[in-house]
């Protein structure tokens, strides 16, 4: 076949001898097909590199099966955990995952909604931009679609995520009652609704009492991450302790103080978010939140794939859940004198 040239059923049927209808109807797995031609068929397009169009297919009242997945950055381990396990999942169903990076930009959102849409995905999993634009909105309310680890009031009802809140308060509650009463919190903006959530666990520990140590770093910077450290440590009154509160924050955190041979846990005990594979070999080894993300989102697209078969309208629900707090060797009780 000529280089470039997209293989048709034509071209199936030329090779074989057979007229165009027959080599449609056998790849369509029509029972007035013989086996044995249908075998053929099949054999001869696998040889070609024939690939159906999916496109005429749904124009004959086939559904499509791509699923599009929308995270904010994909070299986030959160994320693409999450990204592994819905194609995992979907896989084994018969779908495909249609992955797209919206770097928390509304704009970026907007434009692969418009793909998405234009490509007739069946569904899609979105982990929304703090303020999604109204056509966005709009756009996703004309295909099943539910959120992943974020919220947004104007998308689907439907969500499944972490219990950010008691994630951050058990972090929190691990340093307050090893005897710190000047604990660091650094977080995402206040805009996320996982920010905020995160935000509020760690209050619920410390109150208004440590005010002056939250900082609150953009999605994805380590450079902000490690500015907002080197202030509160700087500071005339530093903390004895560091609870931080994401994966890409967590990594910054322990940058910064590799850079500065900071004594961990004797000079400053720190609490990661995630369980990364090197959070265990940094220092000592990184007290951290384990969080369930596999698990989240399996359980997430099993959900989406139910709700594509039943094609009922499903009722709100919000699935939250919990982390564990995995203990090694970088919190200890504040040294004497602190």
């Amino acid at each position: 076949m000529e280089a470039g040239k997209r293989i048709t059923t034509r071209d199936i049927a030329e090779r074989l001898g057979l007229s165009v209808s027959t080599v449609g109807r056998a790849l369509a797995g029509d029972p007035r097909i013989s086996t044995e031609t249908r075998h053929r068929v099949e054999r001869e397009a696998a040889e070609l590199g024939y690939v159906g169009n999916q496109a005429a297919r749904m124009m004959r009242g086939a559904s499509s099966k791509v699923i599009g997945l929308m995270v904010p950055d994909v070299g986030n381990t959160f994320y693409s955990t999450a990204a592994h396990a819905l194609a995992q999942c979907m896989s084994r169903q018969g779908y495909q995952v249609m992955l797209c990076e919206t770097g928390d930009d509304r704009d970026n959102e907007l434009a692969q909604v418009r793909g998405m849409i234009a490509g007739q995905v069946a569904g899609v999993i979105v982990v929304p931009t703090p303020n999604p634009r109204g056509e966005t909105v709009r756009l996703l309310r004309q295909v099943p679609h539910v959120q992943l680890l974020r919220t947004h009031p104007d998308l689907a009802r439907q969500s499944f995520g972490i219990d950010d809140r008691q994630v951050l308060r058990d972090a929190t509650r691990h340093l307050h009652d090893l005897g710190h009463t000047r604990i660091a919190y650094l977080g995402g903006p206040a805009g996320l609704s996982t920010g905020e959530r995160r935000l509020a666990g760690y209050l619920d520990v410390v109150g208004d009492r440590d005010a002056g140590l939250v900082a609150h770093v953009p999605p994805g910077s380590a450079e902000d991450t490690r500015r907002e450290l080197a202030r509160l440590l700087d500071g005339p009154d530093p903390p004895s302790a560091v609870v931080a509160a994401s994966v890409r924050i967590t990594e910054g955190v322990l940058e910064e103080l590799a850079s500065r041979c900071v004594a961990v846990p004797r000079e400053l005990s720190v609490v990661g978010f995630g369980d990364e594979l090197g959070f265990g070999w940094w220092g000592p080894g990184l007290t951290t939140m384990a969080l369930p993300v596999h698990e989240v989102a399996t359980a997430c697209s099993m959900w989406l794939l139910q709700r594509l078969r039943d094609g009922d309208e499903p009722a709100p629900f919000v699935s939250s859940t919990g982390g564990y707090l995995r203990e090694r060797g970088s919190t200890a009780p504040p040294a004497a004198g602190r």
